[in-house]
């Protein structure tokens, strides 16, 4: 499957606005203010974005919602259904465009549309990108018991189990190595 830059960028940003909603009651919400939404939209380079609201801020967890769906879709079809409903309500407006240094490329959002429905537009896309591909399995959570952050599995052989192998990859097999010491020692 050809992942081209923008694709990607747009895959790296669902994964990371995902990313930012809390676990559980107890833990931080990534986007609780508008300050922290601004850096997220920085931070990913999130091109036409004006001055942001608690309007914005509310919109875009709405819609991070709507994504963190989309990960946990049991199938291809509840996907699309989900990813077509995000796109269709951004109002997409397909337009190549070369900006701030970077060749021609696809924007799905139409000019001047809020921060929501860029993010809407251009990340649905990316996705509807994997489902179109039959590769909606690669839109994943995290099998660590005690991590369910999303990611995009992009091995070749789509065999990526964890959203980061240096930890939680790595502390589960610790774990496991540890036990069957323990077991071996008796």
């Amino acid at each position: 499957m050809l992942i081209t830059h923008d694709t990607r960028c747009a895959l790296d940003t669902v994964v990371d606005l995902v990313n930012t909603a809390p676990e559980d009651a107890a833990a931080p919400d990534g986007l609780s203010d508008v300050a922290l939404l601004t850096d997220f939209v920085r931070n990913h380079e999130i091109s036409d974005v004006g001055e942001l609201s608690e309007f914005d801020l509310s919109a875009v967890r709405k819609i991070r919602g709507r994504f963190t769906a989309v990960f946990g879709a049991p199938d291809p079809r509840t996907a699309a259904g989900l990813i077509n409903d995000l796109v269709a309500a951004a109002g997409t407006t397909p337009r190549l465009t070369d900006h701030d240094g970077y060749d021609w490329h696809v924007h799905y959002f139409a000019p001047g549309a809020s921060v929501a429905d860029h993010l809407a537009a251009d990340c649905g896309m990316a996705l509807a990108f994997f489902v179109v591909a039959g590769e909606q399995e690669r839109l994943r959570r995290c099998e660590a018991p005690d991590c369910r952050r999303a990611f995009v599995d992009l091995s070749r052989n789509r065999s990526r189990r964890y959203c980061d192998s240096r930890t939680c990859g790595n502390r589960l097999h610790v774990a496991a190595y540890r036990a069957r010491r323990k077991e071996a020692a008796g």
